[in-house]
């Protein structure tokens, strides 16, 4: 007789269509109650889209969705939130101008004789939040958030909900090791009370430590489901892209040329901060064909270095920049296309996305000059001829330069977004966290696209939250600690056990 738990969930030939797209193609597995199951694919493998059928996101799904043994179909989240589901989003779901607290209860509002409750709501979201081990004020704006924490916040949105079923699209991408240990325990106390958790993750670490079975996706079809105890990270990376892949490789050894980029003694203030500075006396070098990679912890100001290097930074900062050799100082991030340096930046949906434009109008946004005709107005057979030519140089996979450019997976979309750069003729490319959210397969092209870039003679600085993406990519690492430089590592001396030590 069968022990195993009933299922809570059963995807039955579930099936979701867009316009020139299927994004999900008979996909049925069923999830067991009180299981970590988790999701993996290639972005574009129809993950997210199966977990927004089962949010409520999308309300016209062919097949059937069953939950605890009855047919169901939600017309809206409200539906899938009363069935005990909630779903923490792989692009965060915030609003920036309001606090913590009213994130939170948006929509779920405490009240007291027809007024805001906003003691109690601000209680209940301390609580919440320190469930978490955070101790962030409910009263802050979530536009001063960091990604880390506002990633924090969003979980615990769902937490409030109190569901039965929780679903984490990508929970970790933001977060530092800690802040991983601290939801790792989160998800240890919410299976203990018998919650089921559906969990999507490109990283196969994160997977083998939870997951009790797992189920690929493919090209919007499901490959297998695997108990996790039969099978290996190398086998499900296999069933996910459908080959073999090896996205470690490191590039072949090169000699750097001549130095394109130099920071001399850089620091910027910090006002009213008990540190006083963000960063503090940072030097260094990039040259022509190599990649320097900026590892540190969350705070460490990674990005705030590559923004002040940008001319995108809000305070301005001491010290001296200067490109082959002559001083430079860049007041607004225009001047510094105009010398030669691009960023791609953090957060991809926020700062790098137009979501009203398409494809193609996202890419060439910065070659607007270029393409205009007599009467100044944009040539759009040259628009979508330079769209096209980036799409198939970059292998960007969408249906269309005129499709919209939300539709397209994460990977895609960060293609497009490093194409629009390339297409300024950049001497200097700064990626800040570039594979964020990214799944292992477009990682690795990624990673075969920057190290090409350096082989032309691009010079490259790049950040990661991930230290194995460093140690595969750079040719050194320079290491930040609250705002200073630690430690500097050649390819042959860089381990993860030595940075970790610099950064800590």
């Amino acid at each position: 007789m069968s022990t195993l738990p009933p299922p809570l969930l059963e995807f039955d030939q579930i099936t979701q269509r867009f316009p020139g797209v299927v994004a999900l193609d008979g996909v049925s597995f069923d999830v067991r109650a009180g299981e970590l199951h988790a999701i993996c694919g290639e972005n574009g493998a129809g993950k997210s889209t199966l977990m927004k059928i089962l949010s409520g996101v999308y309300t016209e799904p062919e097949g059937q969705l069953r939950v605890r043994g009855v047919a169901t179909r939600f017309h809206g989240t409200r539906d899938a939130e009363a069935a005990g589901i909630a779903i923490i989003h792989q692009e965060l779901n915030l609003v920036d101008d309001l606090s913590i607290a009213a994130n939170l209860f948006l929509g779920r509002e405490l009240t007291r004789w027809g007024l805001l409750d906003e003691r109690r709501m601000h209680a209940a979201a301390r609580e919440k939040l320190r469930e978490l081990d955070c101790d962030l004020d409910p009263r802050t704006l979530v536009r001063s958030l960091r990604i880390g924490d506002q990633q924090l916040v969003e979980i615990a949105k769902t937490l409030l909900l109190d569901a039965e079923v929780l679903i984490m699209d990508e929970p970790t991408s933001a977060l530092t090791e800690s802040e991983v240990a601290r939801l790792y325990r989160v998800i240890a106390e919410l299976r203990r009370r018998g919650k089921t958790i559906l969990y999507i993750s490109h990283k196969m670490d994160e997977v083998f430590a939870l997951a009790d079975r797992i189920t690929v996706l493919r090209d919007g079809r499901r490959i297998q489901t695997l108990n996790r105890s039969e099978t290996s990270p190398a086998e499900i990376t296999r069933l996910m892209v459908g080959r073999e892949i090896d996205p470690s490789a490191t590039r072949p050894t090169q000699s750097p040329g001549s130095v394109v980029l130099e920071v001399d003694r850089l620091s910027l203030p910090w006002p009213g901060h008990a540190r006083a500075w963000r960063l503090k006396e940072i030097s260094l070098s990039l040259r022509t064909g190599e990649i320097v990679g900026i590892a540190g912890l969350m705070g460490a100001g990674r990005t705030e270095l590559l923004e002040c290097l940008f001319g995108a930074n809000d305070q301005p900062f001491q010290g001296e920049l200067r490109l082959h050799g002559r001083p430079v100082v860049f007041n607004h991030p225009q001047e510094a296309v105009d010398a030669g340096i691009a960023l791609v930046t953090e957060d991809r949906k926020r700062l790098g996305l137009f979501s009203r434009m398409d494809v193609g109008e996202n890419i060439t946004l910065c070659q607007l000059a270029d393409l205009r005709g007599p009467a100044r107005m944009i040539r759009k057979a040259k628009e979508r001829r330079t769209a096209g030519e980036t799409v198939s140089r970059l292998g960007v996979k969408t249906a269309s330069v005129d499709a919209a450019i939300t539709g397209l997976s994460g990977g895609n979309q960060q293609k497009c977004i490093l194409g629009r750069w390339l297409l300024t003729e950049p001497e200097v490319l700064l990626l800040d966290d570039p594979t964020r959210g990214v799944d292992v397969g477009a990682k690795a092209e990624l990673y075969a696209l920057i190290r090409d870039l350096c082989t032309q003679g691009l010079a490259v600085l790049v950040t990661s939250s991930e230290l194995p993406e460093l140690l595969t990519l750079c040719d050194r690492i320079l290491v930040l600690r609250e705002g200073q430089l630690t430690a500097e590592f050649s390819r042959e001396t860089a381990t993860e056990h030595a940075i970790l030590q610099a950064a800590v």
